[in-house]
Protein backbone atom coordinates (compact mmCIF):
# COMPACT_ATOMS: atom_id res chain seq x y z
CA UNK A 1 0.00 0.00 0.00
CA UNK A 2 1.51 3.27 -0.86
CA UNK A 3 2.08 6.11 1.06
CA UNK A 4 -0.55 8.66 1.31
CA UNK A 5 1.54 12.61 0.18
CA UNK A 6 1.06 14.73 3.47
CA UNK A 7 0.56 18.05 2.69
CA UNK A 8 1.13 20.96 4.98
CA UNK A 9 -1.48 23.82 5.96
CA UNK A 10 -0.30 26.82 3.62
CA UNK A 11 -1.23 30.50 4.14
CA UNK A 12 -0.86 33.21 0.91
CA UNK A 13 -0.61 36.71 0.14
CA UNK A 14 0.17 38.68 -2.66
CA UNK A 15 1.68 42.58 -3.56
CA UNK A 16 1.52 44.09 -6.88
CA UNK A 17 5.17 42.71 -7.31
CA UNK A 18 5.66 39.67 -4.95
CA UNK A 19 3.92 36.55 -3.44
CA UNK A 20 3.58 35.54 -0.15
CA UNK A 21 3.57 31.92 1.00
CA UNK A 22 3.91 30.81 4.81
CA UNK A 23 4.23 26.67 5.59
CA UNK A 24 3.02 25.62 8.57
CA UNK A 25 6.05 23.48 9.57
CA UNK A 26 7.99 23.38 12.57
CA UNK A 27 11.52 22.21 13.28
CA UNK A 28 12.40 22.25 9.27
CA UNK A 29 15.81 21.77 8.08
CA UNK A 30 16.90 21.79 4.27
CA UNK A 31 13.82 22.31 2.72
CA UNK A 32 13.85 21.36 -1.16
CA UNK A 33 11.75 24.13 -2.79
CA UNK A 34 12.31 25.13 -6.38
CA UNK A 35 10.05 26.75 -9.25
CA UNK A 36 10.08 24.95 -12.55
CA UNK A 37 7.85 25.73 -15.33
CA UNK A 38 6.02 27.98 -13.20
CA UNK A 39 5.43 25.83 -10.46
CA UNK A 40 6.36 26.19 -6.95
CA UNK A 41 7.68 22.49 -5.46
CA UNK A 42 8.14 22.12 -1.74
CA UNK A 43 9.10 18.98 0.54
CA UNK A 44 10.69 18.76 3.74
CA UNK A 45 10.63 16.79 6.86
CA UNK A 46 8.70 18.65 9.54
CA UNK A 47 6.28 18.62 12.79
CA UNK A 48 2.75 19.55 11.11
CA UNK A 49 -0.97 18.42 11.53
CA UNK A 50 -0.02 15.05 10.59
CA UNK A 51 3.20 15.06 13.02
CA UNK A 52 6.64 14.64 12.63
CA UNK A 53 6.53 13.65 8.47
CA UNK A 54 7.55 14.60 4.95
CA UNK A 55 5.34 17.00 3.77
CA UNK A 56 5.01 18.16 0.20
CA UNK A 57 2.82 20.25 -2.47
CA UNK A 58 3.28 21.93 -5.47
CA UNK A 59 1.79 24.60 -6.66
CA UNK A 60 0.50 25.90 -10.46
CA UNK A 61 0.46 30.28 -10.21
CA UNK A 62 -1.77 31.95 -12.17
CA UNK A 63 0.79 33.77 -13.50
CA UNK A 64 4.60 33.87 -14.65
CA UNK A 65 7.07 34.27 -11.59
CA UNK A 66 10.66 34.51 -11.33
CA UNK A 67 12.17 30.91 -10.87
CA UNK A 68 14.16 31.79 -7.71
CA UNK A 69 11.97 31.65 -4.56
CA UNK A 70 13.57 33.40 -1.33
CA UNK A 71 12.60 31.11 2.19
CA UNK A 72 13.06 31.57 5.44
CA UNK A 73 13.13 29.08 8.12
CA UNK A 74 11.51 29.84 11.71
CA UNK A 75 10.84 27.61 14.56
CA UNK A 76 7.18 26.97 13.59
CA UNK A 77 7.11 28.00 9.89
CA UNK A 78 8.57 28.38 6.35
CA UNK A 79 8.44 31.85 5.05
CA UNK A 80 8.83 31.54 0.86
CA UNK A 81 8.82 35.26 -1.09
CA UNK A 82 8.12 34.60 -4.92
CA UNK A 83 8.45 37.90 -7.18
CA UNK A 84 5.83 37.98 -10.01
CA UNK A 85 7.45 38.64 -13.42
CA UNK A 86 4.71 41.31 -13.85
CA UNK A 87 4.10 43.74 -11.32
CA UNK A 88 -0.07 43.63 -10.88
CA UNK A 89 -3.02 41.88 -9.28
CA UNK A 90 -3.99 38.99 -9.66
CA UNK A 91 -7.39 37.47 -9.14
CA UNK A 92 -6.12 34.29 -7.02
CA UNK A 93 -3.08 32.61 -6.57
CA UNK A 94 -3.13 29.26 -8.68
CA UNK A 95 -4.11 28.41 -12.35
CA UNK A 96 -6.74 26.07 -11.55
CA UNK A 97 -10.10 27.88 -10.53
CA UNK A 98 -10.45 26.20 -7.82
CA UNK A 99 -8.68 26.65 -4.47
CA UNK A 100 -6.59 23.56 -3.36
CA UNK A 101 -8.19 22.78 0.57
CA UNK A 102 -4.56 23.39 2.07
CA UNK A 103 -4.35 26.63 0.41
CA UNK A 104 -5.59 29.70 2.61
CA UNK A 105 -5.60 33.23 2.71
CA UNK A 106 -2.66 34.67 4.94
CA UNK A 107 -4.97 37.50 7.04
CA UNK A 108 -2.06 38.85 8.55
CA UNK A 109 -0.80 39.76 5.34
CA UNK A 110 -3.51 40.25 3.47
CA UNK A 111 -4.39 43.34 1.88
CA UNK A 112 -6.91 44.57 -0.60
CA UNK A 113 -6.04 45.78 -4.21
CA UNK A 114 -6.67 49.30 -3.05
CA UNK A 115 -4.24 49.26 0.45
CA UNK A 116 -1.59 47.66 -1.37
CA UNK A 117 -1.44 50.17 -3.97
CA UNK A 118 -1.25 52.59 -0.98
CA UNK A 119 1.45 50.60 0.60
CA UNK A 120 3.54 50.39 -2.53
CA UNK A 121 3.58 54.33 -3.15
CA UNK A 122 4.54 54.63 -0.14
CA UNK A 123 7.51 52.37 -0.58
CA UNK A 124 8.07 54.15 -3.57
CA UNK A 125 7.82 57.84 -2.20
CA UNK A 126 10.23 56.50 0.77
CA UNK A 127 12.82 55.15 -2.09
CA UNK A 128 12.83 57.95 -3.51
CA UNK A 129 13.19 60.19 -0.27
CA UNK A 130 16.22 57.93 0.86
CA UNK A 131 17.81 58.56 -3.02
CA UNK A 132 16.78 62.51 -2.36
CA UNK A 133 18.93 62.66 1.08
CA UNK A 134 22.04 60.34 -0.65
CA UNK A 135 22.18 62.92 -3.31
CA UNK A 136 22.16 66.12 -1.19
CA UNK A 137 24.57 64.07 1.39
CA UNK A 138 24.51 63.61 4.95
CA UNK A 139 23.16 66.38 7.64
CA UNK A 140 26.48 66.63 8.91
CA UNK A 141 28.40 67.24 5.49
CA UNK A 142 25.90 70.08 4.64
CA UNK A 143 26.49 72.26 7.40
CA UNK A 144 30.38 71.30 6.77
CA UNK A 145 29.89 73.43 3.12
CA UNK A 146 27.71 75.77 4.28
CA UNK A 147 30.74 76.82 7.23
CA UNK A 148 33.26 76.55 4.29
CA UNK A 149 31.26 79.02 1.93
CA UNK A 150 30.81 81.32 4.80
CA UNK A 151 34.50 81.37 5.45
CA UNK A 152 35.68 82.13 2.36
CA UNK A 153 32.59 84.46 1.79
CA UNK A 154 34.01 86.53 5.09
CA UNK A 155 37.45 85.70 4.00
CA UNK A 156 37.13 87.77 0.73
CA UNK A 157 35.67 90.51 2.38
CA UNK A 158 37.83 90.79 5.05
CA UNK A 159 40.95 90.81 2.52
CA UNK A 160 39.21 93.17 0.33
CA UNK A 161 37.98 95.93 3.53
CA UNK A 162 41.36 95.33 5.07
CA UNK A 163 43.03 96.13 1.38
CA UNK A 164 41.14 99.58 1.47
CA UNK A 165 42.16 100.20 5.26
CA UNK A 166 45.27 99.46 4.93
CA UNK A 167 46.02 101.75 1.25
CA UNK A 168 44.71 104.63 3.27
CA UNK A 169 46.32 104.95 6.56
CA UNK A 170 49.56 104.09 4.49
CA UNK A 171 48.90 106.94 1.94
CA UNK A 172 47.31 109.15 5.06
CA UNK A 173 50.81 109.02 6.88
CA UNK A 174 53.10 109.82 3.91
CA UNK A 175 50.52 112.23 2.21
CA UNK A 176 48.80 113.53 5.03
CA UNK A 177 45.32 115.74 4.66
CA UNK A 178 46.36 115.58 0.57
CA UNK A 179 45.41 111.71 0.52
CA UNK A 180 42.21 112.62 1.37
CA UNK A 181 41.08 114.42 -1.66
CA UNK A 182 42.09 111.39 -4.18
CA UNK A 183 40.83 108.43 -2.47
CA UNK A 184 38.19 107.39 -4.67
CA UNK A 185 40.69 106.96 -7.47
CA UNK A 186 43.19 104.78 -5.20
CA UNK A 187 40.26 102.76 -3.42
CA UNK A 188 36.82 103.02 -5.48
CA UNK A 189 37.88 99.99 -7.46
CA UNK A 190 37.96 97.97 -4.48
CA UNK A 191 35.30 99.55 -2.50
CA UNK A 192 33.18 98.47 -5.48
CA UNK A 193 34.05 95.03 -5.38
CA UNK A 194 33.08 94.35 -1.66
CA UNK A 195 29.96 96.81 -1.75
CA UNK A 196 28.53 94.33 -4.85
CA UNK A 197 29.80 91.04 -2.84
CA UNK A 198 28.20 91.85 0.20
CA UNK A 199 24.76 91.31 -1.49
CA UNK A 200 25.24 87.87 -0.74
CA UNK A 201 25.35 88.73 3.01
CA UNK A 202 21.66 89.99 2.15
CA UNK A 203 20.95 86.91 0.06
CA UNK A 204 22.18 84.71 2.86
CA UNK A 205 20.14 86.22 5.40
CA UNK A 206 16.80 85.82 3.67
CA UNK A 207 17.17 82.41 2.21
CA UNK A 208 18.37 81.29 6.00
CA UNK A 209 21.88 80.11 5.67
CA UNK A 210 22.56 82.67 8.32
CA UNK A 211 20.65 83.79 11.53
CA UNK A 212 21.09 87.32 10.87
CA UNK A 213 17.94 89.12 10.52
CA UNK A 214 16.94 90.52 7.40
CA UNK A 215 16.38 94.38 7.78
CA UNK A 216 19.23 95.71 9.56
CA UNK A 217 21.11 93.42 6.38
CA UNK A 218 19.54 94.90 3.61
CA UNK A 219 18.92 98.77 4.81
CA UNK A 220 22.88 98.31 5.41
CA UNK A 221 23.05 97.16 1.75
CA UNK A 222 21.06 99.78 0.24
CA UNK A 223 22.19 102.68 2.54
CA UNK A 224 25.93 102.15 1.63
CA UNK A 225 25.57 101.27 -2.39
CA UNK A 226 23.33 104.26 -2.56
CA UNK A 227 26.56 106.90 -1.30
CA UNK A 228 28.90 104.87 -3.12
CA UNK A 229 27.33 104.06 -6.57
CA UNK A 230 24.73 107.56 -6.93
CA UNK A 231 26.32 109.93 -4.57
CA UNK A 232 30.06 108.65 -5.21
CA UNK A 233 29.75 107.29 -8.79
CA UNK A 234 27.59 108.80 -10.95
CA UNK A 235 28.84 112.72 -10.08
CA UNK A 236 32.56 113.19 -10.50
CA UNK A 237 32.53 116.71 -8.51
CA UNK A 238 31.89 114.56 -5.28
CA UNK A 239 34.68 112.28 -6.23
CA UNK A 240 37.41 115.15 -5.36
CA UNK A 241 36.14 115.71 -1.84
CA UNK A 242 37.77 114.77 1.73
CA UNK A 243 34.47 113.13 2.51
CA UNK A 244 35.25 110.29 0.34
CA UNK A 245 38.17 109.73 2.65
CA UNK A 246 35.67 109.57 5.75
CA UNK A 247 32.80 107.38 4.24
CA UNK A 248 35.67 104.63 3.04
CA UNK A 249 37.41 104.95 6.33
CA UNK A 250 34.58 103.83 8.84
CA UNK A 251 33.38 101.13 6.31
CA UNK A 252 36.57 99.55 6.47
CA UNK A 253 37.23 99.93 10.06
CA UNK A 254 34.12 98.07 11.00
CA UNK A 255 34.51 95.51 8.62
CA UNK A 256 38.06 94.63 9.03
CA UNK A 257 36.82 93.15 12.64
CA UNK A 258 33.57 92.23 11.58
CA UNK A 259 34.42 89.96 8.73
CA UNK A 260 37.22 88.16 10.98
CA UNK A 261 34.75 87.66 14.32
CA UNK A 262 32.68 85.80 11.39
CA UNK A 263 35.43 83.72 10.39
CA UNK A 264 36.47 82.34 13.40
CA UNK A 265 32.71 81.87 14.49
CA UNK A 266 32.67 79.38 11.44
CA UNK A 267 35.61 77.39 12.92
CA UNK A 268 33.61 77.48 16.45
CA UNK A 269 36.33 79.53 17.72
CA UNK A 270 36.01 82.93 19.67
CA UNK A 271 38.55 85.26 20.01
CA UNK A 272 38.01 87.18 23.85
CA UNK A 273 40.26 90.62 22.11
CA UNK A 274 38.18 90.54 18.61
CA UNK A 275 34.63 89.43 20.02
CA UNK A 276 34.95 92.68 21.93
CA UNK A 277 36.24 94.50 19.37
CA UNK A 278 33.64 93.52 16.84
CA UNK A 279 30.64 94.28 20.01
CA UNK A 280 32.19 97.84 20.61
CA UNK A 281 33.90 99.47 17.94
CA UNK A 282 30.47 99.89 16.07
CA UNK A 283 29.39 102.14 18.74
CA UNK A 284 31.69 105.29 17.60
CA UNK A 285 32.04 104.02 14.46
CA UNK A 286 28.71 103.61 13.06
CA UNK A 287 27.08 107.07 13.92
CA UNK A 288 30.61 108.64 12.35
CA UNK A 289 30.29 106.61 9.39
CA UNK A 290 26.72 108.01 8.94
CA UNK A 291 27.78 111.42 9.60
CA UNK A 292 29.75 110.89 7.10
CA UNK A 293 27.55 109.91 4.59
CA UNK A 294 25.13 112.70 5.66
CA UNK A 295 27.75 114.92 4.99
CA UNK A 296 28.04 113.81 1.53
CA UNK A 297 24.52 113.71 0.58
CA UNK A 298 24.19 117.60 1.83
CA UNK A 299 27.36 118.31 -0.26
CA UNK A 300 26.26 116.54 -3.36
CA UNK A 301 22.56 118.34 -3.02
CA UNK A 302 24.01 121.33 -4.90
CA UNK A 303 25.17 119.25 -7.56
CA UNK A 304 22.83 117.39 -8.55
CA UNK A 305 20.19 121.02 -8.77
CA UNK A 306 23.17 122.61 -10.70
CA UNK A 307 23.65 119.54 -13.52
CA UNK A 308 19.64 118.34 -12.95
CA UNK A 309 20.72 114.73 -13.17
CA UNK A 310 18.22 112.04 -12.19
CA UNK A 311 15.41 115.31 -12.12
CA UNK A 312 12.22 115.06 -14.60
CA UNK A 313 9.62 116.78 -14.84
CA UNK A 314 5.91 115.21 -15.00
CA UNK A 315 4.06 114.74 -17.80
CA UNK A 316 1.40 116.67 -18.99
CA UNK A 317 -1.26 118.57 -17.56
CA UNK A 318 1.13 118.70 -14.11
CA UNK A 319 4.26 119.65 -16.05
CA UNK A 320 5.98 120.02 -12.72
CA UNK A 321 9.73 119.65 -12.48
CA UNK A 322 11.23 116.89 -10.12
CA UNK A 323 14.78 117.93 -8.30
CA UNK A 324 16.28 114.65 -7.32
CA UNK A 325 17.67 116.99 -4.60
CA UNK A 326 14.05 116.56 -3.14
CA UNK A 327 14.63 112.61 -2.72
CA UNK A 328 18.08 113.50 -1.25
CA UNK A 329 16.68 115.66 1.25
CA UNK A 330 14.21 112.54 2.07
CA UNK A 331 16.96 110.28 1.96
CA UNK A 332 18.42 112.21 4.35
CA UNK A 333 15.06 111.18 7.25
CA UNK A 334 15.46 108.30 5.94
CA UNK A 335 19.57 107.81 6.55
CA UNK A 336 19.07 108.64 10.24
CA UNK A 337 16.15 106.25 10.70
CA UNK A 338 18.41 103.19 9.21
CA UNK A 339 20.65 104.80 11.98
CA UNK A 340 18.62 103.69 14.64
CA UNK A 341 17.27 100.72 13.50
CA UNK A 342 21.08 99.21 12.77
CA UNK A 343 22.21 100.66 16.29
CA UNK A 344 19.26 99.76 18.32
CA UNK A 345 19.76 96.01 16.55
CA UNK A 346 23.77 96.38 17.13
CA UNK A 347 23.12 96.83 21.05
CA UNK A 348 20.98 94.09 21.47
CA UNK A 349 23.68 91.78 19.93
CA UNK A 350 26.21 93.59 22.89
CA UNK A 351 23.66 92.93 25.86
CA UNK A 352 23.18 89.51 24.51
CA UNK A 353 26.59 88.98 24.72
CA UNK A 354 27.91 91.16 27.40
CA UNK A 355 24.99 92.23 29.23
CA UNK A 356 25.25 92.65 33.08
CA UNK A 357 24.39 89.34 34.99
CA UNK A 358 22.07 89.37 37.63
CA UNK A 359 23.63 90.01 41.09
CA UNK A 360 22.64 87.04 43.80
CA UNK A 361 20.57 87.36 46.20
CA UNK A 362 22.01 86.36 49.61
Amino acid sequence: MENQVLTPHVYWAQRHRELYLRVELSDVQNPAISITENVLHFKAQGHGAKGDNVYEFHLEFLDLVKPEPVYKLTQRQVNITVQKKVSQWWERLTKQEKRPLFLAPDFDRWLDESDAEMELRAKEEERLNKLRLESQGSPETLTSLKKGYLFMYNFVQFLGFSWIFVNMTVRFFILGKESFYDTFHTSADMMYFCQMLSAVETINAAIGVTKSPLMPCFIQLCGRNFILFIIFGTMEEMQNKAVVFFVFYSWSAIEIFRYPFYMLSCLDMDWKVLTWLRYTLWIPLYPLGCLAEAVSVIQSIPLFNETGRFSFTLPYPVKIKVRFSFFLQIYLIMLFLGLYINFRHLYKQRRRRYGQKKKKVH
